[in-house]
C-alpha cells in the first residue's frame, strides 16, 4: 500500500510519531474494527477510529437515538432523534473521513446471532461499548472461539474501565476470567437508573480507541492481562493486573499447563 498525498496530510501526525509511523498508518488503513454499540462509549471511540484512518469500520447498535442519549452521545444532534444509531453513526463517519468502508447493522446482538455476524464480518478488532454484561459476556466469549481480540469498556456514574482481551491466547485472560459467569443473566442497573457523568464517556470511549489502536498498530506496552479504572470522582486511575483463570468455561482449557 502507497499512502496518497493525501493520506500523507491527514494522517502527518500519526506518520511523524515513531511508535507508528508510515508502516502504523498502513496497517490502520487496511484494518478492520467492528463495534458493539454505538452510545456513549461508541460515539466517542467511533470519532477517533474513523478520524485515525481505520480503513474499515463495522457499527452494530440496534436502539434509536433519543433526546436523553445527547448528553453524552455527540455523534447524534436533535435532527437525529428517532432515527437508527448505526446509520447516523455511519453517516457521521462518512463526514468525518470519506475514505473509511462503513457498515451499519441495526440488529441487536444475541447468543443467536452472534456468531453469524462476527463471522461474516471477520474484524481484525472488536470494541465493545455495550451497557450490560450479558452481551458484553456473549461477545467476549464468541471472541475467544474466532480468536479476535476485545476492547472492553465500561462505564457508570463516575466510574469507567478499559480493558484489551486476547483470551485465545494460552497466556490471557478473556473478559469471562475477570467477570465471572455471574452476570450473564444481567440483573445489573443500566445507566438510566444509575445515571452517568456524560463527559467521562468521552474519556472512557476515547481510551477505547487508543487501546484498539495500540492492538493494531503495536506501539506501546503490551496490554494483555491489563485492565485500566478510571474514578471520575477522585479523579484517579490505576490499572489491574488480570491472569487467566484455569477454571474459566470459556478460555480456561487454554491455560499454559506446567509440565
Amino acid at each position: 500500500m502507497t499512502l496518497t498525498d493525501d493520506q500523507l496530510d491527514r494522517y502527518a501526525r500519526h506518520i511523524v510519531l515513531r511508535e507508528i509511523g508510515g508502516a502504523g498508518q498502513k496497517r490502520l488503513l487496511a484494518a478492520h474494527v467492528l463495534v458493539i454499540g454505538a452510545g456513549g462509549i461508541g460515539c466517542p471511540a467511533i470519532q477517533y477510529l474513523a478520524a485515525a484512518g481505520v480503513g474499515r469500520l463495522t457499527i452494530v447498535d440496534p436502539d434509536m437515538v433519543s433526546l436523553s442519549n445527547l448528553q453524552r452521545q455527540p455523534l447524534y444532534g436533535s435532527d437525529d432523534i428517532g432515527q437508527p444509531k448505526a446509520e447516523r453513526a455511519a453517516a457521521a463517519v462518512g463526514r468525518l473521513n470519506p475514505d473509511i468502508a462503513v457498515t451499519a447493522i441495526t440488529e441487536a446482538i444475541t447468543a443467536g446471532n452472534v456468531a453469524a455476524i462476527l463471522a461474516e464480518t471477520a474484524p481484525d478488532i472488536l470494541l465493545d461499548g455495550t451497557d450490560n454484561f450479558a452481551t458484553r459476556l456473549i461477545v467476549a466469549d464468541q471472541c475467544v472461539r474466532l480468536h479476535i481480540p476485545l476492547v472492553s469498556a465500561a462505564i457508570g456514574m463516575f466510574q469507567g474501565q478499559v480493558g484489551t482481551f486476547y483470551g485465545h491466547k494460552p497466556d490471557a485472560p478473556c473478559y469471562r476470567c475477570f467477570v465471572g459467569d455471574a452476570h450473564d443473566a444481567d440483573d445489573c442497573d443500566s445507566c438510566a437508573d444509575q445515571g452517568v457523568l456524560g463527559a467521562l464517556c468521552g474519556l472512557v470511549g476515547s481510551f477505547g480507541a487508543t487501546e484498539a489502536i495500540r492492538a493494531i498498530t503495536g506501539f506501546g506496552d503490551d496490554a494483555k492481562g491489563r485492565l485500566h479504572v478510571i474514578d471520575g470522582l477522585k479523579p484517579s486511575m490505576y490499572t489491574m493486573r488480570l491472569s487467566k483463570d484455569p477454571a474459566c468455561k470459556t478460555c480456561g482449557q487454554l491455560s499454559i499447563r506446567k509440565p
